[in-house]
């Protein structure tokens, strides 16, 4: 394998896979917008979209793969790849902080308002009299009915567990490969997407609970929306860092990476410690308070 010299910049031949990616997201936008307006094609639509985005990304995946393990990258390429997950990281950041500041908007400053304090009593009196601001709620009017609020106890603990340990495993497997012991890099590795996977599935319980017992749906208020907003997203960006992990875990398998060239595992393990560092906050501000 030749590595191309730091004096040349790499510059990738034209692609046809932005194009794909392009129309996969076409189809899904239409599919998404019409099957939530009642028409049953749009389902189908929306599953032929992600057929097609699964289809890019793993094609497109393999020509970046390829192009690594075929020597086309050097130190400036490795730069660049790097400052690109750090404004990915940073585009996730403001995209939780979105939701965070929605939460804190709802629970500090509206609430409040309706509920007739700092000197707006009289919105609560001519608007929604009788309403309290207390937290958690379902808004004025008791939108969706009555409901029971989700404990920070149970699942969402073994969860937090969960993904804790995925933090330290992935960190075991990092220091394996600098390391060069390939078995322990391969079995840590297996246990952060395993405890992923497994993160995803009980989240999965826990909203089917949700739904059937204790009757929190996304519909009931201000609680019910921002809950499954912030776990929602959440629990989507687990399923991807997950994936993502496994991949690199079937390229471990096939000897890629070295212990100054492993990028691709460093860009997950950052990712990976992003979706941790959000879940402890979301579970303090969601569950706890």
């Amino acid at each position: 394998m030749t590595t191309h010299s730091d004096e040349h910049y790499y510059v990738p031949h034209g692609s046809h896979w932005p194009v794909v990616g392009s129309v996969g997201l076409l189809f899904l936008m239409l599919g998404v917008s019409t099957w939530l307006n009642g028409a049953d094609m749009g389902f189908y639509i929306m599953l032929t979209g992600f057929a097609v985005i699964i289809f890019m990304i793993t094609g497109w995946f393999g020509t970046v793969i390829g192009e690594s393990e075929g020597g086309l990258y050097n130190a400036q390429v490795d730069k660049s790849f790097r400052q690109g997950m750090f404004w990915f990281i940073f585009s996730e950041v403001m995209f939780f902080a979105a939701f965070f500041g929605a939460l804190f908007y709802a629970r500090n400053m509206s609430i409040p308002w309706l509920g007739g304090e700092s000197n707006n009593f009289f919105t609560n009196l001519l608007l929604w009299e009788g309403f309290e601001s207390t937290w958690p709620t379902n808004g004025p009017g008791n939108v969706g009915g009555d409901y029971d609020v989700m404990p920070p106890f149970g699942l969402p603990l073994i969860n937090t567990a969960l993904l804790l340990t995925s933090s330290i495993t992935v960190t075991i497997a990092h220091h394996a490969l600098i390391a060069g012991k390939r078995t322990q890099l391969a079995v840590f590795l297996a246990a952060t997407f395993l405890l992923g996977f497994v993160f995803v599935y009980l989240q999965g319980v826990e909203y089917i609970h949700a739904y059937h017992e204790m009757n929190l749906k996304l519909t009931t208020g201000i609680y019910g929306s921002t809950f499954f907003m912030l776990t929602g997203f959440h629990g989507m960006h687990v399923t991807i860092g997950a994936i993502m992990l496994t991949i690199i875990f079937f390229r471990v398998l096939k000897g890629h990476f070295t212990a100054d060239k492993h990028f691709a595992f460093e860009a997950v393990a950052w990712y990976w410690h992003f979706v941790d560092v959000v879940w402890i906050g979301l579970y303090v501000f969601v569950y706890w308070m």
